[in-house]
């Protein structure tokens, strides 16, 4: 039996376990993979994932009364950051309903993504550019970008290939452009189809991080200021590092269990839920 399922998951047991004993199998190709082979399976695997997943949460997003929602709370973390001649970058833009919308605001929008699966067949405005990746390479103009964006993006890169691929969107990035990226916090987790099934993720959540270990990551990419910030609903405030490092060594030496309950209760999920700000 999976572990219980929360309110809103619409799908039967019996497709959870279908739909985990597949990402499962193909989430094992990519972890065993050289790096030349992950270079194609990034883009292969997901495809083979949601024509083997027609019911899979991702493809199903636009019947979903909540992407809207979402869509709107993006937008309000996103305002501060950009203006009428940005040049928008969204990593991972999934059916691009946030990229389209963003493209109204800004002069120029790239949407860089490993699988065409869910965008195809999206009207996109005049504005965007659709990109295929590699998982790591970003397919625009050096210093081109003010402002880059990706969310759930980082726990699905081979932990390997994480580093490569920021010191790309750094490559991207124009003097004082700023990356936002939002990642579920691993103490919390998982937070991919195994959730129901075990411990630690073991689907395409290749590697989930607390906020600690991303903090450090980036730093070393180069980017010359790195903040986290925490809220919900549009209020976003910077938080000192030294809070989550603290946190999170708290939660880090309790038992799995009862680190995982308080994690994911709502004053801590507002908290330790991953929005990091890095500037180049």
């Amino acid at each position: 039996m999976p572990a219980r399922v929360p309110t809103g998951e619409s799908r039967s047991e019996e497709r959870l376990r279908a739909h985990y004993a597949i990402e499962r199998e193909l989430a094992d190709r990519l972890r065993r993979a050289s790096k030349q082979e992950r270079r194609i399976l990034y883009t292969t695997l997901y495809d083979e994932l949601f024509r083997r997943v027609p019911d899979h949460p991702q493809l199903a997003r636009k019947r979903d009364a909540k992407v809207q929602a979402e869509t709107i709370q993006a937008r309000m973390l996103l305002k501060r950051f950009l203006r009428p001649d940005s040049v928008y970058l969204e990593i991972g833009p999934g059916d691009c309903a946030l990229a389209r919308e963003i493209a109204a605001e800004v002069k120029k929008v790239y949407a860089v993504d490993v699988s065409e699966e869910i965008a195809g067949g999206s009207s996109l405005p005049a504005n965007f550019e659709l990109a295929l990746s590699d998982g790591c390479t970003i397919p625009v103009p050096d210093a081109s970008i003010n402002v880059a964006y990706s969310d759930q993006l980082m726990e699905h890169l081979h932990p390997d290939d994480a580093l490569e691929q920021l010191r790309n969107i750094h490559k991207a990035l124009a003097p004082g452009g700023v990356y936002i990226c939002l990642t579920p916090n691993r103490l919390s987790g998982p937070h991919d189809i195994s959730r129901y099934f075990d411990e630690s993720a073991t689907g395409f959540h290749l590697k989930e991080y607390t906020a600690t270990e991303l903090m450090s990551i980036f730093r070393t990419t180069g980017f010359s200021e790195v903040k986290m910030l925490g809220g919900a609903k549009g209020i976003y405030l910077p938080l000192p590092s030294f809070l989550f490092k603290l946190m999170e060594e708290m939660l880090v030496g309790l038992p799995s269990r009862l680190s995982k309950s308080i994690s994911r209760s709502l004053p801590l999920r507002l908290i330790l839920g991953i929005r990091l700000v890095a500037m180049k």
